[in-house]
């Protein structure tokens, strides 16, 4: 993709999962990446293996001095800033039974640690014209069972980015979310011991596509919003979601068919 070589990107959570494929995608594209993530021992197995276009920078998104840290990083060691991909979320989500300090941190790890990122790192991505992308869901957007502080959290990340797109339009900054649907990673194959394709089967009346994505499908869309390719978008959110978003409550079931049973 165009507009990516030689350029610098922060990149919350990428120690592990999807925030890990992302950094890869990105070095691969010709991107440095700074990874931060509180999982040191992760974080700097990942940058060793990326070699030189990789450096580790232990982040707690909850600790301001910790973002600074990673912007001051970033553009000591490689002299710009171009990205910010906020990656880094908690799933903490007891539903209604969640306490005040589960709802608030919730909203703390998942919401106001990218803003704050991206306050700090504004400078920096208005010199470069840069972007930023904020990792939604398909849960922002639903009801799910059992679930409260997740949703709502993602939900927030939303409207967050819609705002942040309109008040750094200014400086030349695009801001967007990319949504991801069920994504084969570490804790489905924990689940089900490896079955990808019980994952898929269990996936497939949701998602139009009759799977679940792989991890490497949400590093390329992240990679198309830092792009040149999407120099005219920003403010809206690219669901990497199989369909499902798409979907209304009959899934694929052909009601009509049913009833005439």
């Amino acid at each position: 993709m165009k507009g990516l070589s030689n350029k610098v990107a922060i990149i919350t959570g990428s120690a592990t999962s999807i925030g890990a494929e992302v950094a890869r995608a990105f070095v691969e594209a010709g991107t440095r990446v700074i990874i931060a993530d509180i999982a040191e021992e992760a974080g700097a197995a990942l940058a060793s293996d990326l070699g030189e276009a990789a450096r580790f920078v232990r982040t707690n998104v909850m600790n301001d001095a910790d973002l600074k840290t990673a912007v001051e990083t970033a553009v000591e060691t490689w002299g710009q800033l171009d990205f910010v991909v906020n990656t880094a979320c908690t799933y903490l989500d007891n539903g209604m039974d969640s306490t005040r300090e589960e709802f608030l941190e919730a909203l703390n790890i998942n919401a106001a640690g990218g803003f704050m990122l991206v306050q700090y790192a504004r400078p920096h991505l208005k010199a470069s014209k840069g972007a930023v992308v904020n990792f939604g869901s398909i849960s922002a957007k639903v009801a799910q069972p059992g679930r409260c502080l997740y949703p709502m959290s993602k939900g927030a990340i939303h409207q967050l980015t819609r705002n942040e797109a309109l008040l750094l339009a200014e400086d030349g900054i695009r801001v967007n979310t990319v949504s991801p649907g069920w994504t084969w990673c570490t804790i489905m194959d924990q689940v089900t011991d490896g079955n990808r394709a019980k994952t898929d089967q269990v996936a497939a009346p949701f998602h139009m596509t009759g799977r679940v994505g792989d991890q490497r499908e949400v590093a390329d869309a992240v990679l198309f919003l830092c792009s040149d390719h999407a120099s005219f978008i920003t403010g809206t959110d690219l669901p990497v979601d199989g369909g499902y978003t798409a979907l209304g409550p009959e899934q694929q079931t052909d009601a009509l068919s049913k009833l005439a049973e």
